[in-house]
């Protein structure tokens, strides 16, 4: 069988996987540093005029400027994602996001320039935003495409498992900056966790300039007529699945940065905890969360994307109060716990499922746009703003945790309700242009050893190829792992 890739070679899922992992690392760890300096140093170096719970909320607040400025990323990188190419926009955000990570480590602080700090901190930090809008959505994009069906789930899970690396990196650089006297640590070891991004960002720059193309995008590209325009496309035609994405992520996203992020700040400022104790534990969550994210995205391939999705959607409704409980007992081992569930199920369980899900749930004319839109969307409406919401009702209530975990409940619910209402996408055809949502898509093929292999609709523009035989994938032929459903007869 003839490779999709115009070169005649077969794309490797495992450069496309590595590729995928080092610069999803690079994402997290640019925000995981931001998001624990945000709590621990940030207050006192670029608000230092105000009281520290004002200090926290302002420090908070530059962080959800980054997510806010992601679905600009998206909405920018997006047109160029389905129109040029997965690879481009992976190695364009990959230099925007290490360059203003790196910048933050040169920047003067209050002391120095006065106001102008936190002006130059919050650029820096929408820079960052910019960059990742399109990061991880583009690595799941490309690994869902370029993994064989029955693969795709535990393939575009490394996508995650590199945040997980990401988060662990960022969490062994707070650990050792900490072992420096307070007063060096303050004044010049904070900006030793910026500058070491250089490191990650060239790594994953090499990597990233030696990846192929996605075959799915290198055989729609060449079929189509009309110059696409898949961010209008997305709004146009893909409403229900961008919706969808929206209400299903909002959850697990608002959550996971509840536990990476406001966590630190609740235990050292109410449970009392040392400074030093919250990286070590986000240490360990993050190594939890790696192998959570392979492990959901492998059990989705077996058992399907929906009842994996929603299972854990549906256990972070009732997550958050015990969560709290366990927190404010201050036992260490009660804590741990509880960071290491943040990281399993919201984190990047979750998330491990949806790199494979999102994708799926998309036509091929605009899987890039809208998959990147739906997700950085939602996260300005969840991570983006959740520690801020936690810090100003635990502010407003009077220290209390409980208007947090009803936040962080009601949220969970949204995701639940809507994972429910989503479609079943497991193995779809991804060269079909329709949406899983659309009545008339082809379903999903059927398992190996299924009696029967459902038909596809009849119509224009209908590909009769989008059906597996069986399901069943080619194995001894010399194929590269190509699937029968790759060969396609067009109408």
């Amino acid at each position: 069988m003839t490779s999709n890739s115009p070169s005649g070679k077969a794309p490797s899922p495992r450069r496309a996987a590595w590729a995928g992992f080092i610069g999803t690392a690079l994402e997290q760890y640019d925000f995981v540093i931001y998001g624990t300096a945000s709590a621990l140093v940030f207050s006192k170096l670029f608000f230092p005029n105000v009281s520290p719970a004002v200090g926290i909320l302002a420090s908070f607040s530059t962080y959800a400027v980054g997510f806010a400025a992601r679905p600009l990323g998206g909405l920018f990188f997006s047109r160029y994602g389905d129109r040029l190419g997965r690879k481009w926009v992976l190695v364009m955000t990959l230099l925007l996001m290490g360059g203003s990570t790196l910048a933050i480590g040169f920047l003067p602080t209050y002391e120095h320039v006065g106001l102008l700090a936190p002006v130059l901190l919050l650029l820096c930090r929408m820079a960052q935003g910019l960059g990742a809008g399109a990061e991880q959505s583009g690595g799941a994009t490309l690994l869902t495409e370029t993994a064989r069906p029955g693969r795709r789930g535990r393939t575009a899970s490394l996508v995650m498992s590199g945040a997980a690396l990401g988060t662990a990196l960022g969490a062994v650089a707070w650990i050792l900056v900490q072992l420096l006297p307070h007063d060096a640590l303050m004044s010049w070891g904070w900006r030793l966790v910026f500058a070491s991004s250089l490191l990650v960002t060239v790594t994953a720059l090499v990597l990233r300039r030696k990846l192929r193309e996605s075959p799915v995008f290198e055989e729609i590209k060449e079929e189509r007529e009309d110059p696409p325009a898949p961010v209008k496309e997305v709004f146009t035609r893909g409403r229900k699945p961008l919706l969808l994405v929206i209400l299903m992520n909002v959850g697990s996203n608002a959550q996971s940065y509840t536990f990476q992020v406001f966590m630190a700040s609740y235990l050292i400022t109410t449970v009392g905890v040392a400074e030093d104790f919250p990286p070590k534990a986000l240490l360990l969550g993050a190594l939890c969360g790696s192998a959570a994210a392979f492990g959901f995205g492998a059990l989705s391939d077996r058992v399907g994307r929906r009842p994996v999705y929603a299972t854990i959607m549906a256990s972070l409704v009732v997550l958050p109060v015990p969560a709290f409980l366990a927190l404010n007992t201050g036992s260490a081992l009660a804590i741990t716990l509880v960071i290491c569930l943040g990281f399993v199920l919201p984190a990047y369980g979750a998330v491990g499922v949806q790199t494979s899900y999102f994708p799926e749930l998309f036509g091929s004319r605009y899987r890039y746009a809208g998959v990147t839109m739906g997700r950085e969307i939602s996260a300005v409406l969840g991570g983006g703003i959740a520690p801020l919401v936690a810090a100003a009702l635990q502010t407003a209530f009077g220290g209390s945790w409980i208007p947090i975990a009803a936040y962080m409940m009601l949220v969970a619910a949204i995701s639940t309700w809507a994972a429910v209402r989503s479609p079943e996408t497991l193995d779809r055809d991804l060269t079909d242009p329709r949406d899983a949502t659309d009545s008339t898509a082809a379903l999903p093929s059927l398992r190996p050893g299924a009696d029967a292999v459902p038909a596809q609709p009849s119509g224009a523009g209908t590909r009769t190829s989008g059906t597996r035989t069986s399901g069943t994938r080619t194995s001894g032929t010399g194929t590269s792992g190509t699937s029968t459903s790759e060969t396609r007869t067009k109408a």
